[in-house]
């Protein structure tokens, strides 16, 4: 069992920038990929950025620019750089962790997720 552990989150004003941070317990499987994701309520989770198992490095089209995913990967570690935060990016942020001992995996989906983090808030007025 995977334990990921999400920090970083609170409130901002439009235009500000929080940093999320998400602690792995371990990476499971020969080929393993993180990821953010949020969800607001009522809505469907959605994918927000990754680092799939061989390093490429992916964003949702309306972060682009402005989000930045890192890893240290000695540290079990994954962060999640956001700036000039918008409203709309107001959301519950999960942290996500896919495996697979066959074939490389990317965590762009949802359904390719095996465990996830708590949740953490981002608030953005404006």
């Amino acid at each position: 069992e995977v334990q990921l552990v999400e920090t970083g989150g609170g409130s901002v004003q439009a235009g500000g920038s929080l940093r999320l941070s998400c602690a792995a317990s371990k990476y499971e499987g020969y080929f393993t990929c993180m990821g953010w994701f949020r969800q607001v309520p009522g809505g469907r989770r959605e994918f927000v950025s990754s680092i799939d198992s061989n390093g490429g490095i992916r964003y949702r089209e309306s972060v682009k620019g402005r989000f930045t995913i890192s890893e240290e990967k000695d540290k079990k570690a994954l962060y999640l750089k956001m700036d000039s935060l918008k409203p709309e990016d107001t959301a519950m942020y999960y942290c996500a962790q896919g495996y697979s001992w066959l074939a490389s995996v990317e965590c762009t989906a949802w359904t390719n997720i095996d465990y996830w983090g708590q949740g953490t808030q981002v608030t953005v007025s404006s």
